[in-house]
């Protein structure tokens, strides 16, 4: 999950990261109130999650609070990249004499942890790597070492910081390691990171990726969430626990583990070819259990997007059997009742394959045909979709 600037700072701030003052607002007479509060020069930052705020106007120096109104009102409702700016951070104003850039992120390819750092911070660092390689440091980190103070010293000395400012850029850099590790973060950057006149070094902006997978460890993280960029059916799927992603298309699609389920929409998305060109409409995995609750929750997403024509369980029964499986699609079809209103086409394979096709024989549900096997039931559903 990509935080928003504001939620980064507030993450720093939690493991006393030194930053400047400021509040999020969403309109602009609240962006006034917070500059006279703050009673100095501001920063009036768009928060978008992507790149290049300044260039497209969304980051300006007010330096009284009427400026602070008058640069809210133009930022807010601003497009950056495709991105509409919904809300502003309004944050203290700092005296700049050095900017410099620090990041730690999950390095995939080397399957470690790498830090990257370097003085010529306040610019893209695509920019810095393209032109001035030899001004960024790439430090691999011991996941187990960790970054110490000592390690963090290390670090901004490789990223050419001076000498003046290593110690004090050391203490800073070891806090957003632990940010880092103990938010569970994939992604923690800071750019720029600052040296003032009098020597502070302050993090004036931050961006943090969290890892999703360690949410169980972070009941808080959930407040980070953006409801209104978040797709209705996609937080549903969340509180039901479901791993659902939505795509442009009009077949929906059940299955049991994530494997399965993306050969299904290649298998779908091949069928439909022959039918109009309809395409899958999701990706939904139940995972392995398969009850009446779970199916019936999956069933309700799915049935909840308007561009679903058809729907394709295609399930391989293992440590849940299809008897189980077959009793959770009855079942669900009878907690949903006349929510229950477009075509299933039903696959099943595997452990106690005949008894949970006899189970949906039985049923004799209106809405339900059987298919003997994938492609049989992806072109079916793909039928289906196309009437």
């Amino acid at each position: 999950m990509d935080l928003f600037e504001y939620q980064a700072k507030e993450l720093f701030a939690k493991h006393g990261v030194p930053g400047t003052a400021g509040s999020v607002t969403e309109t602009a007479a609240e962006a006034l109130a917070i500059a006279q509060k703050i009673g100095s020069a501001v920063m009036v930052k768009a928060q978008v999650k992507t790149g290049g705020r300044g260039k497209a106007g969304g980051v300006k120096f007010a330096a009284t609070p009427e400026d602070a109104l008058s640069h809210a009102e133009d930022i807010l409702g601003l497009d950056i990249k495709g991105h509409i700016v919904k809300k502003l951070l309004i944050a203290e104003a700092s005296d700049i004499a050095e900017e410099y850039y620090i990041s730690f992120l999950l390095d995939r390819a080397n399957r470690d942890y790498l830090a990257m750092c370097s003085v010529e911070g306040g610019m893209e660092i695509e920019e810095v790597a393209a032109t001035k390689p030899d001004r960024l440091a790439r430090i691999s980190i011991d996941p187990v070492a960790g970054v110490d103070v000592a390690k963090a010293r290390e670090i901004a000395e490789a990223g050419h910081l001076p000498a003046e400012v290593l110690d004090a850029a050391a203490i800073t850099i070891a806090k957003l390691w632990e940010v880092f590790v103990e938010e569970d973060a994939l992604l923690v950057e800071v750019n720029p990171l600052v040296r003032t006149p009098a020597d502070q070094i302050l993090a004036l902006d931050g961006k943090v990726t969290l890892d999703g997978n360690a949410d169980f460890r972070h009941p808080d993280h959930a407040e980070f969430a953006d409801k209104d960029a978040t797709d209705p059916l996609e937080l549903k799927a969340k509180e039901n626990d479901l791993n659902y992603v939505k795509l442009d298309g009009e077949v929906g699609v059940i299955g049991n583990g994530a494997g399965l389920v993306m050969s299904t929409l290649d298998v779908v998305a091949y069928a439909g070819e022959l039918h109009g060109g309809v395409k899958p409409a999701n990706f939904l995995d139940i995972g392995g259990g398969a009850s009446a609750d779970v199916m019936a929750a999956g069933l309700d997403v799915i049935l909840g997007d308007e561009q679903v024509k058809s729907v394709f369980v295609n399930v391989f029964g293992g440590i849940t059997a299809c008897d189980a499986v077959a009793n959770g699609i009855v079942g669900a079809l009878d907690k949903l009742g006349s929510a229950a209103s477009k075509p299933l086409v039903v696959r099943l394979d595997g452990n106690k394959v005949d008894e949970g096709r006899k189970i949906l024989a039985d049923a004799n549900h209106p809405l339900v045909t059987l298919a003997e096997t994938m492609d049989e039931g992806a072109d079916k559903a793909a039928e289906l979709a196309s009437k």
